[in-house]
């Protein structure tokens, strides 16, 4: 069944499709494929516990907007790749005892409109387990061993759907689950987007178009041969001056002047995007990652009438001219931003050295990162190890 198309997007969806289409051809072409999407005919695990790890994504093709809040689906394919400097540490433990499902982050009690996302997954992988049990869902998020902030913009969200995603489905399903990478992508899309990306780890395409089944819109990795083991991601934690929430951003960009133009362009961006990562070609990947992030900002600050959002803060600019500067003297590097300021660069490992030293002189703390995997099960010795007594006490 396919999700909601949004009004005044159903002709540019037809057209959305076809590109996916067109991208699929593009996959099988390389010998990238995918298992069918999986169906369960015995109960799960009412009173399961498991934990996951995922890492957080930088975006290469750049998303906003969602077609369908409740699917979360996308108007546009995307790609990012997964960062190492960065992960979120997730345990999930169903208890039939619960009168409700409750959840801690980074040691805060979360509530409002965080935990009915968190609700929402959890609900996602019940119904498919037809269980009832609510769940204790402790989750942490470590960037840099813990020596930096995460900023706004690091991804995080998207590291923590996926962990979350993975750990409920290991406890309520069992671990045979999540051997379905689709299956897991998809559940993943439910809390972030982003999620799903992060799922699959590595350079990672989430398909999607307006109107896309749910188990249509996942992400598969594109890098299955290590192709780009040279490439180097220097993450920046910049906070966001203004409280940024991505929700926000999501809503106001498809109301921007450029939207469906940026939607049009994503068919031949993306195929030229599998094509680099084939060749193991990360200066073009990296190119598009910064030329896509003005177009994201673009579209951000162009999505509202009487308020405009500027996501971008003033170090935001010494950074992209640090880059002009540093390319000017034979160091290719490539600037990338998400939704917040937070920013990663892209180089090559030989140049990473210099870079950082630059970066740090310009009074910035940063972190050197590589491509991380994508969302794995860990043992509950280790999440109790990252969580604390928490963890000990629902293991």
């Amino acid at each position: 069944m396919g999700t909601f198309v949004p009004r005044g997007f159903r002709e540019i969806a037809g057209l959305m499709h076809a590109a996916h289409d067109d991208i699929l051809d593009a996959l099988a072409r390389h010998g990238i494929r995918f298992p069918d999407y999986p169906s369960f005919d015995q109960p799960g695990n009412p009173c399961g516990v498991a934990a996951a790890k995922a890492h957080p994504m930088q975006g290469i093709l750049k998303y906003h907007g969602l077609a369908d809040w409740q699917w979360r689906t996308a108007f546009m394919p995307s790609i990012s790749v997964t960062n190492s400097a960065a992960y979120s540490i997730t345990l999930v433990a169903f208890d039939p005892d619960l009168a409700e499902d409750e959840a801690t982050i980074d040691g805060q009690r979360v509530t409002g409109r965080d935990l009915e996302r968190i609700r929402h997954s959890l609900n996602a992988v019940r119904n498919l387990a037809a269980i009832r049990s609510h769940a204790r869902v402790y989750s942490r998020n470590v960037v840099a061993g813990g020596a930096l902030r995460a900023g706004k913009g690091l991804g995080t969200s998207a590291s923590g759907s996926a962990a979350l995603a993975m750990a409920a489905i290991a406890a309520a399903l069992g671990t045979h689950a999540v051997h379905n990478a689709r299956f897991v992508s998809a559940m993943s899309r439910l809390l972030a987007g982003s999620g799903c990306r992060s799922a699959a780890g590595g350079v990672a395409l989430w398909m999607s178009y307006p109107g896309i089944s749910h188990e249509d819109s996942f992400a598969v990795r594109l890098d299955t041969r290590d192709q780009l083991a040279d490439l180097r991601l220097i993450t920046i934690p910049l906070d966001s001056r203004i409280g940024l929430k991505t929700e926000s951003a999501h809503a106001d960009a498809p109301n921007s002047p450029l939207f469906k133009c940026w939607m049009r362009n994503r068919r031949d961006e993306v195929l030229r995007c599998i094509e680099a990562v084939m060749a193991g070609d990360w200066l073009t990947l990296a190119q598009m990652a910064e030329a896509d992030s003005i177009v994201l900002h673009a579209v951000t600050m162009t999505g509202g009438v009487e308020k405009k959002l500027f996501a971008w803060e003033p170090e935001n600019i010494t950074l992209f001219r640090a880059c002009n500067d540093l390319r000017a003297a034979g160091m290719p590097v490539y600037f990338s931003t998400d939704t917040g300021p937070t920013t990663v660069l892209l180089t090559h490992k030989q140049f990473s050295a210099q870079v950082m030293e630059h970066i740090r002189a310009l009074g910035f703390d940063a972190a050197e990162g590589q491509i991380a995997p994508g969302a794995h099960l860990v043992t509950l010795e280790e999440a109790q190890a990252e969580l604390g007594d928490l963890a000990g006490r629902v293991a």
